[in-house]
Order: C-alpha cells, then structure tokens, then sequence
C-alpha cells in the first residue's frame, strides 16, 4: 500500500513561512589558513575553542554516513536525541491543538516533550509481549496525529519490535513515524535507516550514548528525508553542536574496532548475565532484549532494589511502568562488575 505523506501538509504553518536564522559559518563555509575571517565577531587569539563550530558539522556527518551507510543531505545531528525528539515537535505539532501516540512502557521523554511543547500524548499500550498494539493503534489515529513514537529496541524491555507490524503502521499513518533505535547497535536487526526511500514518512533517531559510550559529549542522530532534515534545519540552534563535541565523535569514530570490541563484550556480558539470573530463585521471568540491558520480574522489586543499594549495586526499579510491576532493569557493566552483580544477587536472602 502506498503511503500519500506529504510533509508540506504536516509542517506547522508558521515553520513553512520561516526564514532560518544565517549565521557568519553559514554564508562562507571555505576554509583556509590564509584566510583571515573578521565576518563573525570572534575573539581572534587561538586558543583551540575561539572560533564558532561548522553548524552543518560537515565533518562528522561525512564519517557518521561512512559508518551508517546514510546520505549526509539525510543526517541531522542534535545535542542528544532529546533535542532531535524536541525539534521534532516543535517543527510538525502545533501546540494545543495536534496529538502524538506513544506505546508505553517506553522511553519517558516522549511523554514529557509533548508536555514542554503542549501537545496531546495518547498513550496507546504494548501488548502483553511487549510488542505494539496495531489496531489500537489505529484506532486512537485523528486528523491531528502528527507523530507515533515507536522505540525499538525498546526502552525498557528490550523488545525489538516486529518488523511486519511497522511497515503496516508506515503504510497506513499519514503522519510521521519515529523510530528511536537508541540500542540498535546492540541488535543483529538492520536499522530502519536503510529503508529511508522506501517510507517518506520515516523518522529514525540514534545516539552515540550507548555503543559509542560518549553519552557525556551529548550527540543525538536523525535520519529522514531530505525534505524532513529541511525542514529541522530550518529551526535547530545555527550552532547546536559544539567544536569539543564534534572534534571528540570524529575521534572515536575513526576507532571502530575499538567500538566492535566494546559492542562485543557488552552482547557476551548480556548473555553470562542471563544464564546467571536463571539461577537466582528471586526472579521470576526474564524479558528477551536487543538492548545493553536486561528487565527482569522480581519477587518484590522495592526490596531487591534496596538490597542491592546496600551492596553498592545500583540498578533500575521500573516497577512504576505500565505491564512493569515488580521489575529491575540491569545495564550490563565491565566482565568485574556483572561478577560482584552476579555473586551479590545469589547472596541475597
């Protein structure tokens, strides 16, 4: 079935008729060191962090493309995939009138963002394997459904979900259908991204926070069609990524086997964990995750929770999350912390 998105008709009026700020970097983007730029107001002595970063961050999208195997024209980046969600918002749900649908348990921004921007969160629920509830779904859809937030590997479950389920939400909804991959580095499931020119409606977002252990430089992914990162470059702050930012994520990312490395031995901690958690007689089910995590349903979660804190163990107690009651989640450490977890958790009484 094709889709009949047009995203001229889903962009907020006032964002149409927008002239995007130009800034100094904007207007004249060659760079040479023969050059002397007296164009943007800039303290001129050197001192590594004088001058204004590449808003387009040209760079680190050439290497982020290399790596995704995306077109650059196809690459937003923001601080953290939570100013990529906000620009989102801002850009295609007008405040007090449009509605997004979220399918809780998931990740808690969503909720929160469209209450920032004022806009109608329908929470439509997972089914009991955790998987989306399609006809419900559709079902919830109006004419002022601007997006539906599906987070697979899902947050925090761990669930990946089924990939015939979103081709038929993708063929059947007008509006946008994001689709935050924030752990699909740790999935032997392709991204979504690949399938930009197949679904114009398709919003993918991904982080350097969890495979590419940077959450503190704050660097979040959009992938969507050109039309769309238009349009979100349109509104974004002209330098929402910083040069120390930029500089470190090239860094790392010229280091791949490093990153493999690192991805490879959070995948073979999950699993030891998994075996392990079987024989703790406390836990009573564990969920299946693509994830760097694992939620697990507890005897009494709240007990467990402070138990482990006593230990020096911090974990999540997710327990206050629709289907989640009585249940930790445990991010999968260093091979020595998932031992003392391990050790510890055969302890408890």
């Amino acid at each position: 079935m094709e889709n009949t998105f047009n995203v001229d008709k889903l962009v907020r009026p006032n964002v149409a008729k927008l002239q995007p700020y130009s800034s100094a970097r904007d207007e004249f983007t060659e760079t040479s060191e023969s050059m002397v730029f007296l164009d943007a107001n800039e303290n001129p002595f050197e001192n590594g962090v004088n001058r204004y970063p590449d808003p387009q961050q040209r760079l680190l999208k050439k290497e982020i493309g290399l790596i995704k195997d995306v077109s650059e024209k196809n690459i937003l980046l923001g601080n953290g995939s939570d100013e990529v969600l906000d620009l989102l918002f801002r850009a295609f749900c007008e405040p007090g009138k449009d509605n997004i649908i979220t399918l809780p348990p998931t990740y808690g921004m969503y909720k929160v963002l469209a209450g920032i921007n004022n806009i109608e969160n329908r929470e439509v629920l997972l089914t009991e394997a955790f998987q989306p509830n399609l006809s419900a779904i559709l079902e919830t859809v109006d004419e002022q459904t601007k997006m539906i937030f599906l987070c697979s590997p899902n947050n925090p479950t761990g669930t990946l979900f089924s990939e015939a389920e979103v081709e038929k939400l993708l063929n059947n909804f007008k509006g946008l259908v994001v689709i935050d991959e924030a752990y699909i580095d740790f999935s032997e499931t392709e991204s979504w991204s690949k399938k930009l020119t197949e679904y114009p409606n398709l919003v993918v977002t991904q982080t350097l926070s969890k495979a590419y252990g940077m959450a503190g430089i704050r660097l979040g992914i959009c992938f969507a069609s050109e039309e769309i990162i238009t349009v979100l470059n349109k509104i974004k702050p002209p330098y929402n990524i910083n040069s120390l930012t930029q500089e470190k994520a090239i860094h790392r990312l010229k280091n791949p086997l490093d990153i493999k490395n690192e991805i490879n031995s959070l995948i073979m901690g999950k699993n030891k964990l998994y075996k392990a958690f079987l024989q703790v007689n406390f836990i009573t089910e564990i969920i299946l995750s693509e994830a760097n995590f694992i939620l697990c349903r507890v005897d009494n979660a709240t007990k467990r929770y402070d138990q482990l804190v006593e230990k020096g163990i911090v974990v999540r107690n997710r327990s206050s999350q629709p289907l989640c009651e009585n249940t930790l989640r445990f991010t999968v450490g260093t091979p020595k912390e998932n031992e003392l977890l391990i050790t510890t958790l055969k302890k408890l009484q």
